[in-house]
Formats: structure tokens, C-alpha cells, sequence
């Protein structure tokens, strides 16, 4: 039985309001997917952005060196092109260039097959008034778990 992998990004849910979520393949080399496998990988300060090609890649994702590999081992900090259909990427590609949103990912996770995916959210970021209600909403939900647990 293998273990499941699921790194997420925690901080984008108090960061932005997420509008629209997918789930998006990656191109990774050997060594790369051996690491994710160990849990070697970060996305907090990660994005998205599309080339000149109409092409969507994961910046500034952290996915660390393999251990055991030699001198065909990755960078850790290199441009991951994500697989999504066509229509998807027309879709997203037209949302980021008009309506002044981002894409960030959200968790990676490996599939029942074995692949690697992302999933990714279309974002609008909150201000700072948004941010303080949800802190808000936290502490209370907290406080009423206390509560419920204490009868």
C-alpha cells in the first residue's frame, strides 16, 4: 500500500478567494517525481503564468534534489508546465488577461494511477478586511468546539 502524498497550500486560502478550481497534469522528470513521492516538495510560494505560446507553467514551485540521484538529478527551482485541455487554458488564459485574476495552486497530490497532478484555483485577492473575517470566523469555530466538546 502506498502512502498518500498530499501537499497543499494553506496559505492561498487565507490569501485569495478562490473563484474556480481544476485539476492539472505536470511535466516532471524522473527525479522530480521521486522526490514528490517523498514528500520533498513546496507550493506556498508558487503561481501560474502563461507563455507566449498560450503554454501554463507553475513558477516558483519547490521540488527538492533526490537524494540518491547523480549528475542527471533536477533544479529545484525550475518552470513545471501543467497539461489541461485546450479549452481550459483558452478559458483561463482569457480570465487572467481580462479580469485582472491569478492562478494559484492549491495542493499536489498523486492520483490512484500514480501520476502527479496539481490542482490549481482561478483567484481574486482579498483585502485586508476579508482577511480579518476570516480569522474571525476561525476563532469562532474554535470557541464553539470547545464548547460542544466540553458537553
Amino acid at each position: 500500500m502506498q502512502k498518500k502524498i498530499n501537499i497543499q497550500n494553506k496559505r492561498a486560502r487565507f490569501e485569495y478567494e478562490i473563484l474556480d478550481k481544476y485539476v492539472a497534469g505536470m511535466v516532471l522528470t524522473g527525479t522530480e517525481i521521486k522526490s514528490i513521492r517523498l514528500s520533498k516538495a513546496r507550493i506556498t510560494d508558487s503561481f501560474c503564468e502563461f507563455n507566449e505560446q498560450g503554454e501554463l507553467f507553475s513558477i516558483n514551485m519547490f521540488i527538492e534534489e533526490y537524494l540518491y540521484g547523480n549528475a542527471y538529478n533536477h533544479k529545484p527551482k525550475s518552470a513545471r508546465k501543467l497539461l489541461l485541455n485546450k479549452k481550459e487554458l483558452k478559458k483561463l488564459n482569457k480570465e487572467v488577461q481580462t479580469g485582472g485574476l491569478t492562478i494559484v495552486p492549491l495542493r499536489m497530490f498523486i492520483n490512484d494511477k500514480g501520476l502527479a497532478k496539481l490542482e490549481i484555483a482561478l483567484c481574486r485577492g482579498k483585502k485586508l478586511y476579508d482577511k480579518r473575517q476570516t480569522i474571525k470566523d476561525r476563532d469562532h469555530k474554535i470557541s464553539l468546539d470547545r464548547i460542544k466538546k466540553s458537553y
